[in-house]
């Protein structure tokens, strides 16, 4: 048969395909709905013309359902980032954008290209593991933007309590939903108002119930909406709460599944990875290291390596990366900050790295590289951590 490349510029609602020759002729331009009807058709019609090569510039979101259906039927799909898509546009004839030529940029990197990711069908398992992390992450950002919202509005009418509070914890949450505003704390007093907190299971009742009272008694100023700024901070003080509990049964769906891959043994035998971090990591490489040929290939992805910029005399110029997985990124990152505490060695490697001269941020990159070639290793391998190796005996 013909071979012959397709390019989807996906979208939300529908996507633009384009199909193309070895020569580089158009055989077919469609915009189509994201609809299975529609794409079953339009699978038909292009593999009528011969057998197909597809490009594709989203792996997830929007074009989750042309991807199943392209991959359920057996074609060969590779992801183009939507970037490459951008710079690549500029070398095609013409200044204009259009879906249409998206697409046909799409087929012809497809087509002329040796380095693109393959799609291939997901485990069931990192594909929830995928939605559950992203939900965790939707909710967290949900977390942080109301307890912004809930320090500004208590600034507003007490900024002394609002100084003295760690609204991260339990208990400082607990006490705004019950008193706002410096005349109802001093009426309650100290003794009352431990009282009222523990009863409510708040740990170190006593300690908070003064720091509120010495804030009360430091302010006797009302300001003007106080009553209708403490409702606000009642209301968004039981906001607070309910995403922390929203965010409490997400991590435990996420243990679950997370615990149930073959490879969560090993994952989370490394120092500092536990069950979040390694759903994170996970999701982001889909739990193959199939994907990744060598340590470096992974290191690249996680952005945890530098890139050269080396221009005519100028060599050995190393800069961050500006194409990387940033969710990977932080996993290696974060589970290096964490090692540094609980793992000897790691804490070895991170003082060598300070002695050498690196500020606390290069050496807990460092560190977080030389991770990604333990982690690739021990996947490679299927074993757990170990931090004395194993011997191999001669031969």
């Amino acid at each position: 048969m013909t071979a012959i490349w397709a390019g989807i510029d996906a979208g939300k609602t529908h996507h633009h395909c384009v199909v193309i020759d070895d020569t580089g002729k158009q055989l077919l331009s469609r915009r189509v709905a994201n609809d299975e009807t529609e794409l079953l058709k339009l699978l038909g019609d292009v593999l009528d013309l011969g057998e197909a090569v597809w490009g594709i510039d989203l792996a997830d979101g929007g074009a989750n359902l042309v991807i199943a259906v392209l991959l359920n039927h057996g074609q060969q799909l590779l992801y183009i980032p939507g970037r490459t898509v951008n710079r690549a546009s500029e070398g095609y004839r013409g200044d204009g954008k259009t879906d249409a030529k998206d697409a046909a940029v799409i087929a012809d990197q497809a087509r002329i290209r040796r380095d693109l990711t393959p799609l291939r069908p997901g485990d069931e398992l990192v594909s929830e593991l995928k939605v559950l992390t992203r939900h965790r992450r939707d909710l967290s950002d949900d977390r942080t933007r109301t307890i912004n919202r809930l320090r500004g509005h208590l600034t507003e009418i007490f900024p002394g309590l609002e100084r003295v509070l760690d609204l991260g914890n339990v208990g400082p949450l607990v006490l705004l939903t019950g008193y706002q505003t410096p005349a109802a704390v001093r009426r309650a007093g100290r003794r009352r108002l431990a009282t009222w907190l523990r009863n409510r299971k708040v740990r170190s009742a006593d300690e908070l119930a003064a720091r509120a009272v010495q804030a009360a008694e430091a302010q006797h100023t009302s300001v003007p909406g106080e009553d209708m700024t403490a409702h606000v901070v009642h209301s968004l003080a039981r906001e607070v709460m309910a995403l922390n509990e929203k965010i409490a049964e997400t991590d435990k769906l996420i243990e679950g599944r997370f615990r149930r891959h073959r490879n969560a043994g090993v994952i989370a035998s490394m120092p500092g990875i536990g069950s979040l971090l390694g759903a994170e990591f996970l999701a982001a490489t889909g739990g193959d290291m199939d994907a990744f040929a060598s340590a470096d290939r992974l290191a690249a992805f996680a952005g945890v390596s530098p890139t050269p910029r080396d221009s005519g005399k100028i060599s050995g110029n190393l800069h961050r990366p500006t194409r990387y997985s940033r969710r990977l990124q932080r996993v290696f990152y974060t589970s290096a900050l964490i090692s540094i505490r609980c793992c000897d060695e790691s804490r070895r490697f991170y003082d060598r790295k300070r002695a050498e001269g690196k500020r606390h941020s290069q050496a807990v990159m460092a560190l977080a590289r030389r991770r990604v070639n333990v982690l690739w290793a021990l996947l490679r391998d299927g074993r757990c951590y170990n931090p004395i190796p194993p011997i191999t005996p001669a031969t």
